[in-house]
């Protein structure tokens, strides 16, 4: 199965943005990455410096992202910090660990913003002070980033929504647990599924979408939920990895051992449920390539190469058929 490609669509509520931008100071959760990095690191050292701030930190998806991030950063000679808050529904917690990222001048800054009108501003700031901005696993709605590496999310979240429907036999009804609605791959894995359902599966309906901030307890409330009022659901969708294992564990809790689940992502806890029979199959992205591709073009952006507007890093469909393929195990993280 090859990745397709297309380009992710951005939007964010704007009362957000105006309690992201208030003044504060956030408790971080940093990593130094590529030797010196961290909060020591800075621009003007001898290596260039490219401050990276993910959607979250504690996930193994993030995790797989730094390892590809510390991977490509160690072989292009460059110092990178990485950090995220707690949890993806932190937006003023992530803008400001961006406002103090850029406080330290770096030479290139990556993203992945939980809300694009919330870092808006800083991203003008960065383009004032010449400073390239690479976003990852999802864009943002601006013209600053130079380059975007993610999954083509809208892609890969019809491909799940076909294999859901194909679980489901073409008819009954589907929920969904959305990790986000104001970052650009909470919109697209959550429109790219109800769209390809819409268009290709008229006999299933789709039950209202529900969001669980990417937490794996409130998305398992959530799912336990959904089945306590809609004791006919069939199949349940989550959109990321914390969703994904939320609705797991909501399934497992209900009792219900005929729903089918799909998910986005493969942490170790997904891989087990897919192997035991729990979860029909999800999509995988590449976190590690993600990693890699985003230190790499921001060393482009440093030596002034053009870069494509979109670096699209793939993604596969596995379940219990295909997990061992080569292709797939390389995609897996742990």
């Amino acid at each position: 199965m090859q990745p397709r490609r297309t380009q992710p669509r951005r939007d964010g509520p704007k009362r957000r943005a105006a309690a992201a931008l208030a003044a504060g100071t956030a408790l971080l959760m940093t990593a130094a990455c590529g030797g010196d990095g961290g909060d020591t690191a800075g621009g003007g050292g001898e290596k260039p410096y490219i401050a990276i701030v993910s959607k979250g930190f504690q996930q193994q998806f993030w995790q797989a992202v730094k390892e590809g991030a510390e991977k490509e950063a160690e072989k292009r000679g460059v110092t990178i910090s990485f950090e995220g808050p707690a949890t993806e529904t932190e937006v003023e917690a992530q803008v400001n660990m961006l406002s103090s990222s850029m406080g330290k001048k770096p030479d290139a800054i990556g993203l992945a913003a939980l809300d694009s009108r919330a870092v808006e501003p800083l991203l003008q700031q960065a383009k004032r002070n010449g400073t390239p901005v690479i976003a990852f696993d999802s864009g943002v709605d601006s013209d600053v980033p130079l380059t975007t590496a993610a999954t083509d999310n809208k892609a890969a979240a019809a491909e799940a929504a076909e294999h859901m429907a194909r679980a489901m036999g073409g008819k009954g009804k589907v929920a969904m647990v959305v990790h986000s609605q104001t970052s650009g791959s909470g919109i697209d894995r959550r429109d790219g599924f109800k769209k390809w359902m819409a268009e290709n599966a008229p006999g299933i309906d789709i039950l209202p979408v529900q969001y669980g901030g990417g937490d794996q307890t409130k998305s398992a409330d959530i799912t336990k939920a959904i089945i306590a009022a809609n004791p006919e659901v069939d199949g349940i969708y989550g959109s990321n990895e914390g969703s994904a294992m939320g609705v797991i564990q909501g399934v497992g809790e209900s009792g219900r051992k005929d729903i089918k689940a799909v998910g986005f992502d493969s942490g170790q806890g997904q891989i087990n449920a897919i192997n035991e029979g729990r979860m029909t199959g999800a999509i995988t992205q590449n976190p590690v390539q993600i990693g890699e591709q985003v230190v790499a073009a921001a060393v482009k952006a440093i030596n002034g190469e053009k870069l494509p507007k979109v670096i699209d890093t793939g993604y596969y469909w596995y379940d219990r058929t295909n997990i061992n393929d080569p292709r797939i195990q390389s995609v897996l993280y742990r």
